[in-house]
């Protein structure tokens, strides 16, 4: 018998999971939405950027006993295919041969994960429920109606803020605590979707288990495949202050310019591309960094605590292994929620800073590096060193992406890396002699 609650606010990926956690703790779970139910909307791939499922996701999912729900719609995929001005494609895997990333639409998985809650987590969800405030100390909560303006009053033993990057639990609560730290930081570009659709059969107009970069400096295209054949593109480039900027892109002949001249192959697959511009809205991208996490009775999980940008593909991914690490933690000390929420914002803020870190680095990594010539060789010389030595070597990408190694450390080790790496790339003649033992054993005489 559940004699305890819980309430969850956010019905996103990280909440709806963290239901399920919670129900199988022996706890009654309410999940509040301020939005619809998404599962009554026609979801459509292209609404918001493709989640991309790493290691650190599929242990979350797997903990609870619901990843094989997930993998019924995830495409995988092996490595990033570029694309040059030319047309000429570079494939770079991203791991060992089996290792993969998996593609997901975020409004389908957004959906499924809210039926895992109910089916699995036996979870209550309402929605169209906003909240206005909270008693961190006391758990309780009051939550606005948003269709009849009706103002709610709930309790429980512990409240879950999963409300995303703009969280009301954390700005109605939380940013009115003396000794709260909070910063948003947005970067310099934005970004606008494009749906790339099937051919009329039903196939691929690209390849499909592969993340496809066109890199372009200070433009960046990106697209990850969908379930019906479609594919879910990303246009990251400046809002303004640039010869091709968003805000230069303004009728349909300007956007039919910039696609021949920067993205021509791009433009040959989808010539009507200035008939779509306009079919989803330019968005921004922020990074949120607060502390603590948590007060009371009441905690923040998820892009709540440490929302980021999307370029090392680990946005959903650190958010669910915020659930794995609180769980393991449960394990522990049992319902002492003071010591588990302590160690949670302790073990979990370092690691999120650092994937913050890591996402932004990689957006230069992917906009200006992936397809130069040195980099890949760079690369091809750290694949090698790691497959004859992989209890010295594994690389930054793989460590963050195919390891549950702590970001912190993760980042602390790739950094050195490619301090060794610069030195390396110096050496006269490196693209004819990258291969050979004398270089390997250099590398190994520097770790």
């Amino acid at each position: 018998m559940k004699n305890k609650k819980v309430i969850i606010v956010g019905a996103g990926l990280v909440g709806s999971l963290w239901g399920v956690y919670m129900s199988k703790a022996g706890y009654e779970v309410v999940i509040y939405e301020m939005r619809s139910d998404i599962r009554r909307a026609d979801i459509k791939a292209g609404k918001s950027i493709n989640l991309a499922l790493s290691n650190r996701g599929w242990k979350a999912l797997e903990t609870v006993g619901v990843a094989e729900e997930i993998r019924k719609m995830a495409i995988p995929m092996y490595g990033r295919t570029m694309h040059d001005l030319d047309g000429e494609l570079t494939f770079q895997a991203y791991g060992k041969e089996d290792e993969a990333i998996y593609s997901v639409s975020r409004g389908g998985i957004n959906a499924k994960m809210m039926d895992i809650a109910e089916e699995y987590g036996d979870a209550k969800i309402i929605y169209n429920h906003t909240c206005i405030d909270v008693d961190l100390f006391a758990g309780q909560i009051k939550l606005k109606n948003t269709e009849t303006d009706e103002i709610v009053e709930d309790e429980a033993d512990l409240i879950f803020g999963a409300d995303g990057a703009f969280s009301a639990v954390r700005y109605t609560s939380m940013q009115k605590v003396a000794g709260f730290n909070f910063s948003q930081e947005y970067v310099e570009d934005g970004y606008r979707e494009i749906l790339l659709p099937a051919y009329e059969d039903g196939s691929y107009r690209l390849a499909k288990n592969t993340l496809h970069i066109w890199p372009r400096g200070r433009f960046m295209l990106i697209a990850l495949p969908n379930e019906d054949g479609s594919f879910t593109c990303t246009l990251f480039m400046p809002f303004k202050n640039h010869e091709y900027s968003f805000d230069k892109l303004n009728d349909k002949k300007s956007v039919e310019n910039f696609f021949k001249e920067v993205f021509p192959d791009f433009y040959k697959l989808m010539p009507d591309i200035s008939e779509h511009w306009s079919s989803h809205p330019l968005s921004s991208l922020a990074l949120i960094k607060c502390y603590p996490w948590s007060y009371g009775k009441t905690v923040l999980i998820g892009d709540s605590a440490h929302a980021t940008v999307p370029f090392y593909g680990q946005g959903m991914n650190c958010g669910f292994e915020d659930l794995t690490i609180m769980w393991e933690i449960m394990q522990k000390h049992e319902d002492n929620w003071e010591l588990i929420f302590k160690e949670y914002e302790e073990n979990r803020k370092a690691n999120a800073d650092a994937m913050q870190n890591l996402s932004l680095h990689n957006y230069h990594v992917m906009r200006d590096y992936v397809a130069d010539p040195k980099f890949l060789l760079q690369k091809r010389i750290e694949a090698k060193f790691s497959k004859l030595y992989p209890d010295k070597w594994m690389p930054l990408y793989s460590q963050v992406t195919f390891s549950h190694i702590p970001y912190s450390e993760a980042a602390k080790v790739g950094f050195e890396q490619e301090r060794i790496m610069k030195e390396v790339m110096q050496i006269d003649g490196i693209e004819e002699k990258w291969d050979l033992e004398d270089i390997m054993y250099l590398i190994k005489a520097k770790l």
